[in-house]
């Protein structure tokens, strides 16, 4: 049990961190965390224990943001809650369609947002947008396309949702970091409670996975907050995990694919 404890507890603490310093990585690191190292026999459970843990543990990390003044909460609630209604249409979409051929494409998406995300920014870039009606109207169409992708390749969408705020509003990357939590939330509870009521989840080992979470949620926003005051830092360990998971999912799905 205490092997079982510790396990959950770190396993948190490293999606806490991811969490807190990008704004994603939860969804693609608790599965397979509950799974290979906690221990969580079925997968269908890891999945709702890890939707649940992701969901508090990013609300818990907006909240540490928050306090910091850097969320746009207009922009934030816009794409929470009309990327959560694209994520219901994606998932539905993504149903007829096969896994492995379905992840595949996932990792190609991949890599052209951590291009896109490497790409310079020029001196005389546009500034960010003022949080009035056209910008909300443009960052919900862009919310909704990201819930779309984050449903139909069944991920949280931290990925996406970063650089969806980006291209929505040009905030800048520690605004969007901060602002792309309570999407990350909304999505994540989504999921929870549609397993929860198929009784999916492991309380326990949730709460567990939050408090190791708390923890490092906690270095990974002080990291992240350090990082903002040079040029593009964060936008660039954004970019190198992007890769890292195109990479991942490109070899597995290529592999099961071919076999």
């Amino acid at each position: 049990m205490s092997a079982i404890l510790s396990a959950a507890i770190g396993a948190g603490a490293l999606v806490g961190f991811s969490l807190g310093l990008i704004g994603g990585g939860g969804s693609i690191l608790a599965t397979p965390l509950l799974l290979y190292v906690v221990g969580v026999a079925q997968p269908h459970i890891a999945i709702g224990t890890g939707a649940l843990a992701v969901s508090v543990t990013a609300f818990i990390n907006l909240a540490s943001y928050a306090r910091t003044g850097v969320v746009r909460w207009r922009c934030a609630a816009v794409f929470a809650v009309i990327g959560t209604l694209g994520a219901f249409v994606g998932s539905s979409a993504g149903k007829l369609i096969d896994g492995n051929r379905l992840l595949f494409l996932f990792g190609l998406v991949m890599l052209a947002v951590g291009a896109m995300m490497l790409r310079p920014r020029s001196e005389t870039a546009a500034p960010e947008r003022d949080a009035d009606l056209k910008t909300c109207l443009l960052t919900a169409g862009i919310a909704f396309l990201t819930g779309v992708a984050s449903g139909f390749f069944g991920i949280g969408g931290g990925f996406l949702i970063v650089p969806g705020l980006l291209l929505a509003t040009r905030m800048p990357m520690i605004n969007a970091v901060g602002s792309s939590l309570l999407a990350v939330g909304c999505f994540g509870l989504a999921t929870a409670i549609n397993y929860a009521l198929s009784g999916l989840v492991d309380w326990l080992v949730a709460a567990q996975f939050v408090a190791g979470g708390i923890v490092g949620g906690f270095f990974g926003v002080a990291l992240a907050n350090r990082l903002s005051r040079g040029k593009d830092a964060l936008k660039r360990i954004f970019a190198c995990v992007i890769f890292a998971v195109a990479a991942y999912v490109l070899y597995r799905s290529g592999h099961m694919i071919l076999n």
